[in-house]
């Protein structure tokens, strides 16, 4: 039996950390709403590569990826490069720096909808800022929304974490499920005439059905609205256009960040030159916009995206892990509490309540062993280029040990026996 790792730095920086931050961490995802407590890893100390060791010492091979915003690796050498040459001559200054304008035309000539481009730091920034282009566009407040878009009112206030959110506000937007258009019909002809914009994540947990992406369009501009396609995610990670290339559907607006510079904190809206122009009008302004150190980022990771065959790499790389954990669910017949879904650059491993056991139980559980065996996952695959046909197989080696285990666990009754920890508590849904 393999000795317990030690989460004994993690918990107290944990117990430190919560006298001056709420939750103890910036992000919620990141947080211990997510990991469960006694078994898990709450601060990482570095990382390299597609390898990261938390502050006890402990080395993982990282699925998560700095939540999917790291798609070439920790510290890229190009990158890191590029960021040291900036610096020697400085972060952000009283005007703008050419390299705004030089990644601004790497957008433009990678992106199929991106005729012009303005950036901020968090997705949430961009998503934001082409919500109220759209408004300003069309004259209109409604918005319709399908997956994640952010912590800003306009969308927060339709989940469950709508608390502090004016009921105003929340009234304005307005939820339809995906691969649903006749939900989406529904909502654009209850309110006729009212729609601003249809923003959506073009992918996520499932692919599109077919016609999907072209219907929406069909509909928003049918009923006057703009398409917005929230690619956060989904950019320079699907393709090197995003989504919108691999699928072979054009929004008017689309929204990246994340992989735009391999985990350096900017963000973009970008799209119509007619639309994007109003951007003189509305007010869109940030003092760290054009920060130069994570711009010089970006046009390092947008010109390897471009040089080397990095979204090829994470496509066979996640393919391989897809069809790995399905053939292991199947061998252990576990289809009834878990599968594997989304494209291969971004994977996930569902998980449902079985056999008398919640999909919250069963989570806790998985984490608590691949954790121990040095895998860092929340139940998605965020795949970089750094990763490994190596660090595939030892995901995978990991997995047909730990699933039989829990099929045992689920077969006998004695899941909870089996945590050395509380079960997780769901924070809410987001996709």
């Amino acid at each position: 039996m393999r000795p317990l790792r030690s989460f004994a730095r993690s918990e107290a920086y944990l117990a430190r950390a919560e006298r001056t931050i709420p939750l103890g961490t910036q992000t919620f995802s990141k947080s211990r709403t997510q990991y469960p407590h006694g078994v898990s890893p709450y601060f990482i100390q570095r990382a390299q590569g597609s390898r990261a060791w938390d502050v006890d010492g402990n080395e993982y091979i990282d699925f998560v990826n700095s939540l999917a915003s790291v798609t070439l690796g920790y510290n890229d050498s190009d990158v890191t490069a590029a960021v040291r040459e900036q610096l020697a001559d400085g972060v952000i200054f009283s005007l703008p720096h050419p390299i705004e304008a030089e990644v601004a035309e790497l957008i433009c000539e990678m992106v199929p909808c991106a005729e012009m481009v303005r950036f901020g730091k968090n997705g949430s920034d961009a998503t934001s800022g082409a919500i109220r282009l759209a408004r300003a566009y069309t004259g209109r407040d409604r918005v319709a929304v399908c997956g994640y878009h952010g912590w800003q009112d306009w969308y927060i206030g339709s989940t469950a974490r709508h608390r502090g959110v004016p009921q105003a506000t929340r009234d304005l937007t307005h939820s339809f499920a995906y691969n649903d258009l006749a939900a989406l019909e529904r909502l654009l002809e209850q309110h006729r005439g009212q729609f601003a914009a249809v923003i959506v994540e073009p992918t996520n947990v499932v692919a599109p059905a077919p016609g999907f992406l072209e219907g929406l369009k069909t509909l928003a501009h049918r009923h006057g609205a703009l398409l917005v396609f929230d690619e956060t995610i989904t950019g320079f990670r699907f393709a090197n256009g995003g989504a919108q290339e691999l699928y072979g559907v054009t929004p008017d607006l689309a929204t990246f960040g994340k992989g735009l510079a391999n985990g350096y904190p900017v963000s973009a809206v970008v799209g119509r030159r007619d639309v994007m122009r109003l951007m003189e009008e509305i007010f869109f302004s940030f003092t760290f916009g054009g920060e130069a150190l994570s711009l010089a980022a970006a046009k390092a990771t947008l010109q390897k995206l471009r040089r080397e065959p990095v979204v090829q790499t994470l496509r066979a790389r996640g393919q391989a892990i897809k069809e790995g954990a399905e053939r292991i669910v199947r061998e252990c017949g576990l289809e009834d509490a878990f599968s594997v879904s989304g494209d291969p650059t971004w994977s996930f491993l569902n998980i449902r309540d079985a056999r008398g056991a919640t999909s919250f139980e069963i989570k806790t559980l998985w984490m608590q062993e691949i954790l121990q065996r040095g895998i860092l996952s929340v139940g998605t695959h965020n795949v970089s280029y750094a990763h490994s046909e190596a660090d595939v197989r030892q995901l995978l080696a990991v997995y047909a040990e730990v699933l039989p285990m829990i099929g045992r666990a689920l077969d006998t009754g004695t899941l909870r026996q089996s945590l050395r920890c509380d079960v997780l508590v769901p924070l809410f849904k987001v996709r």
